[in-house]
């Protein structure tokens, strides 16, 4: 189940793996000053590359296919369209100076595990690639008060939401958003865990959604997140 830490707003959901071997990281800032500060904080880590640009930071990532990707640039939604065709296991950390809802959307849907503002802390900045290097989504808390405040907004809709989902999909996206686990949803719809899994691989694929967490804030979104829906 989420889980909302009181220092750092941390939402954390399942795991890939334990962080035991050193996290392997690129930085990618389009300043110097930046970067040479990412790198200072990264002195735990090993910083496998180096980016000033898009471009540059694919090659990198692409290059090294490090764990986690720290991303500070103006032209990141290039670098994470790219990333989510060619190198989806990266976790990305994306730094920002912007803490709007539009910005936080924008973000979960491109598949960020990770959105801190710029002027974090040095614990919180390793904290925070620690936590995505080991699975976990890892949210500011300015950022992670958005996301709460969007999940529980239900919002109307006139229409059927999300048509391209068979009515079973739906039923199981609606649980999702409502915070049921998929122990709870296999139990509320007499289904085997194993179903419900393959439902949810089903509806991330056809939203096209990088996370349980985005696919939340889409049906929300979309009105659902009920449990009489």
């Amino acid at each position: 189940m989420s889980n909302v830490a009181a220092a750092g707003a941390v939402l954390t959901l399942p795991a890939r793996r334990a962080v035991t071997d050193a996290v392997s990281v690129v930085v990618a800032s389009g300043e110097p000053v930046v970067r040479l500060g990412l790198r200072v904080l990264c002195g735990d880590f090993d910083v496998v590359g180096e980016a000033s640009c898009a471009r540059d930071a694919v090659r990198e990532v692409l290059l090294h296919r490090p764990d986690v990707l720290v991303l500070d640039l103006a032209d990141s939604d290039a670098v994470l369209t790219e990333l989510r065709r060619s190198a989806r296991h990266v976790a990305v950390l994306a730094l920002t100076s912007s803490d709007d809802d539009d910005s936080l959307r924008a973000a979960l849907r491109s598949g960020v595990r990770g959105y801190l503002h710029k002027d974090a802390g040095r614990d919180e900045i390793v904290r925070a690639i620690a936590g995505v290097a080991a699975g976990e989504m890892i949210f500011g808390r300015a950022a992670a008060d958005r996301l709460l405040g969007l999940v529980g907004r239900p919002l109307s809709v006139a229409t059927t939401p999300f048509p391209g989902l068979t009515g079973r999909e739906r039923e199981v996206l609606n649980l999702v958003a409502a915070g049921l686990s998929n122990q709870l949803i296999a139990r509320q719809l007499r289904l085997s865990p194993k179903t419900v899994s393959n439902h949810l691989s089903a509806i991330f694929a056809k939203l096209r959604t990088g996370s349980r967490a985005e696919a939340i804030v889409l049906a929300r979104e979309a009105g659902l997140g009920t449990m009489q829906a």
